[in-house]
């Protein structure tokens, strides 16, 4: 109210001072060209009010906008649209109504200066204000319906962007899914008679390698059989052996040993396997024939067989620089032997030690006792049958 108010009391000032002048060039008689000042100036006095009062009308309606943003409403782009609308509507009303007061102020002018009738310009001026007023009706219109088809071909079109896209998707993964299926079954087609082929060669191949495999194998078995056979020699040893079982023969008897061998996993060292009853006998011949000369006894050990006991006796020629093995079977129940002390000292302790841990009574031993364990310890550790308690 305030902005029309204005614009009013605008136009009242105009109007009032181009009476003034025209009433002044009446009374003074102007010249035309002074007169011709006084209507430029009138008419840009008219323009600079007609500019003021659209400013001000822009003004306005910006005020409008942002205190309708200010209180929190929300327009949609159709609602926009229409305000905008409304806004340039009520722009053009008002330029119109400015136009309409400049062509009151020019007729009022004239009928001062005894222009044109008012009638016509009035006439003109209404005939201006409903042509602009139907131009901007026309033009607000024409957006509306505008900002309307916009929004209703926004919505069916995004409605048929989606439906399309979807259609679209599923039919690429149908085809992606039908390719991809034809490729498997075109490979399995190809690969089913390639996989049999390599099957049946690795089976071919694995077979013709086991038998190769088996083949040299059993070459090899029978090479190193043949070759074991072809190569083995007599041990360096053997005659050692050949002659302590002469001699022993020869001054004894053939009844006195069980078996004599070379001991392979023990450095080939000649063996006598004695009969219990000739045991001493035949330690005493070893250590006092000239011939044979064992005067060194290294070792006296027992071992529990289960089925019997054996005493093993190593001895040692320094003259002859020559080994020999003595082995004695006695009864498992029974442990009894003969003690080889009054022949060699050294057999002392090792025997104590046999005695000790198996039980193998040494006949004829100075003193035969425990070593190891108290006197008053039951049982022997070393025997198969000896009970552990844990």
């Amino acid at each position: 109210m305030s902005g029309e108010k204005d614009l009013a009391q605008l136009k009242k000032d105009a109007a009032a001072k181009a009476k003034a002048e025209a009433l002044s060039r009446l009374e003074n008689g102007a010249p035309a060209a002074k007169d011709a000042d006084v209507a430029a100036k009138k008419a840009e006095a008219a323009a600079a009010a007609k500019a003021a009062a659209a400013a001000k009308a822009k003004a306005k309606a910006s005020v409008a906008e942002k205190e309708k943003d200010t209180e929190g409403t929300e327009a949609v782009g159709e609602d926009r649209a229409s305000e905008k609308a409304k806004a340039a509507a009520a722009a053009k009303a008002k330029a119109a109504a400015a136009a309409k007061a400049k062509a009151a102020a020019a007729a009022k002018m004239q009928a001062a200066e005894g222009s044109e009738p008012a009638s016509e310009t009035d006439a003109a001026s209404e005939k201006a204000k409903a042509a602009a007023a139907a131009k901007a009706k026309a033009a607000a219109a024409a957006k509306a319906k505008a900002a309307a088809a916009a929004k209703a071909n926004a919505g069916a079109g995004a409605g048929a962007d989606s439906d399309s896209e979807k259609a679209k998707a599923k039919a690429a993964a149908a085809a992606k899914a039908k390719a991809a299926a034809a490729a498997k079954a075109k490979a399995q087609a190809g690969t089913d008679g390639d996989a049999e082929s390599e099957k049946a060669k690795a089976i071919a191949a694995a077979k013709a390698k086991a038998a190769a495999a088996a083949k040299a194998k059993a070459a090899v078995g029978g090479t190193e059989v043949s070759k074991a056979a072809e190569e083995k020699k007599p041990s360096p040893n053997q005659p050692y052996l050949d002659k302590y079982v002469k001699v022993i023969e020869d001054h004894l008897g053939k009844d006195v040993l069980e078996d004599n061998y070379i001991n392979e996993i023990s450095k080939d060292v000649p063996t006598l396997v004695v009969k219990k009853e000739s045991y001493y006998k035949t330690a005493e011949f070893l250590k006092y024939n000239e011939q044979l000369g064992f005067d060194y006894l290294s070792e006296i050990h027992g071992t529990d067989f289960q089925t019997h006991m054996e005493v093993y006796v190593h001895l040692y020629s320094y003259k002859n620089h020559q080994s020999v093995a003595l082995k004695v079977k006695i009864d498992r129940e029974q442990p009894v032997i003969d003690s080889l002390v009054p022949l060699w000292p050294g057999a002392d302790w090792p025997e104590c030690e046999a005695y000790d841990l198996l039980g193998i009574q040494f006949n004829g031993h100075p003193n035969l006792h425990r070593i190891m364990l108290g006197e008053d310890w039951v049982g022997h550790p070393l025997r198969k049958d000896y009970d552990v308690e844990v």
